[in-house]
């Protein structure tokens, strides 16, 4: 007699189970995130987990010797800079992004590259081999050493990767991607929760126990997050996301979790007719390329991760044509904005409560960290006033509620950045001032909101 199925309701974000469907999660208390899925019931649900090395005893944290994970170069720099110098092995990697922003593109010529020195695999669930071919003759990828395994069931995939000799077995496995995958020992279907779930853990499990680092691509839903259940980011080593409008050519690569390198780390690559290359110098993306300096325009020194970058701020201001005056902005945290308003008229006098406000960060980048906030202002400043800043300035600076201008961390490598991309200028938090004079930069230090605008009104 066939087993009889057995359906409950799982959340998508804690992946906590509920026998009925309810409209706010019993575990988490998020709202609508409870989906259908079929689990077996009897035996065969059952799963055995088998331990990672063996039994092993109790020891001191001090008595364990520690070793240095060796790093395995993918053979594409701004790659590498985002994992933090290579992928370790037995680490287990997720990247998501929307679809066909480039994340099949960017880890096939990662293998095709690694292919030259290691044995590589490339698990595909969405494209059959032809089609896998047929993309990387066009991408022009030497592709004689990568190996394919057009498969979606887990222990086929977990065949390959472990019963293979030792000799023979990959080094860095690619696994395209993870919705697609699906265990025999639940009856669900793929790409659902306890599925996704299920396949992750038992993928990380098979890299832990045999040293094979493997990169799993992740599917995103419409807001963008990684689809699935929220476990799926707890349980592997590193989280990128592809960043970027599918319509431009630029893409960037970021890390929002990382166990072994720094976390917001940006890789920046442009796509091309052969696939994806890296952008040695991205400062000169997100520059206006306009010679002269312009009205609402200023320049600020974000870092991202390790590297330190300038990126244009664009601001129009305008009289608004109705009762509410619109704040919108693209690339930085629309609330903040409202917030830095209210400070720019208290602290700054600037009045724009019947005026239009539109910020933007040139070339799609997102920045997050609150030393945009100086920039910002003096950008709003000046297309409201209708006067560029000075040519060659550069600023940041975080700016209080009551109108403090804070310090930045990496002050001194914001600085030298600018200073080696010729500008002359910057307009910084006195915290951060730097001890020595750096050669060809004017540094105007100060402490407060008003301060800053005098500084620009005398120029």
């Amino acid at each position: 007699m066939a087993t009889k199925a057995k359906t409950r309701y799982v959340c998508v974000d804690c992946g906590t189970a509920s026998p009925k469907w309810q409209g706010q999660c019993p575990g988490c208390g998020a709202w609508n995130t409870l989906e259908e899925t079929t689990v077996q019931a009897g035996p065969a649900a059952t799963h055995r987990f088998a331990p990672l090395a063996g039994r092993t005893p109790v020891q001191r944290l001090a008595d364990i010797e520690t070793r240095e994970q060796p790093r395995l170069t993918t053979g594409v720099a701004e790659f590498d800079r985002v994992l933090g110098g290579g992928l370790v092995p037995g680490a287990v990697v997720l990247i998501g992004g929307d679809p066909g922003i480039g994340k099949s593109t960017l880890l096939l010529q990662t293998l095709a590259a690694m292919s030259v020195s290691h044995r590589v695999l490339y698990v595909t669930g969405e494209e059959s081999g032809d089609q896998v071919a047929l993309r990387a003759r066009r991408l022009e990828l030497e592709t004689g050493n990568v190996h394919l395994l057009a498969e979606i069931r887990l222990e086929a995939i977990q065949a390959a990767l472990s019963e293979t000799p030792e000799g023979e077995r990959p080094v860095v496995a690619v696994i395209d991607s993870i919705q697609t995958l699906y265990s025999s020992e639940l009856t669900s279907a793929p790409g659902s929760v306890a599925q996704v779930r299920e396949c992750a853990a038992q993928l990380t499990r098979l890299a832990k126990q045999t040293g094979v680092a493997i990169v799993m691509i992740g599917h995103v839903t419409k807001e963008g997050a990684l689809a699935g259940p929220r476990v799926l980011e707890h349980i592997v080593d590193t989280v990128l996301y592809f960043e970027g409008d599918t319509h431009s050519s630029f893409r960037l690569v970021r890390a929002f979790k990382n166990r072994f390198g720094a976390v917001n780390e940006l890789g920046v690559f442009a796509m091309t007719d052969r696939g994806l290359r890296g952008v040695p110098n991205p400062s000169a993306l997100f520059l206006s390329q306009q010679e002269n300096q312009v009205p609402g325009s200023c320049v600020m020194a974000t870092q991202e991760g390790t590297r330190p970058l300038l990126v244009e701020i664009q601001a129009l201001v305008d009289s608004t044509q109705g009762s509410n005056p619109r704040r919108l902005s693209v690339g930085l945290e629309g609330n903040r904005l409202a917030m830095l308003l209210a400070v720019l008229h208290r602290h700054g006098g600037i009045a724009t409560h019947d005026q239009d406000v539109f910020v933007n960060a040139v070339g799609g980048v997102r920045i997050t960290e609150p030393a945009a906030d100086l920039p910002v202002l003096l950008a709003i400043m000046s297309s409201l006033r209708n006067r560029a800043l000075p040519k060659g300035l550069i600023a940041f600076g975080e700016i209080g509620l009551t109108g403090e201008i804070r310090p930045a961390p990496r002050g001194q490598e914001r600085l030298r950045e600018a200073a080696k991309l010729g500008f002359g200028i910057a307009l910084i938090p006195k915290a951060n001032a730097p001890r020595q004079p750096i050669e060809g930069l004017e540094v105007w230090a100060v402490d407060r909101l008003d301060a800053a605008l005098d500084k620009l009104r005398g120029v």
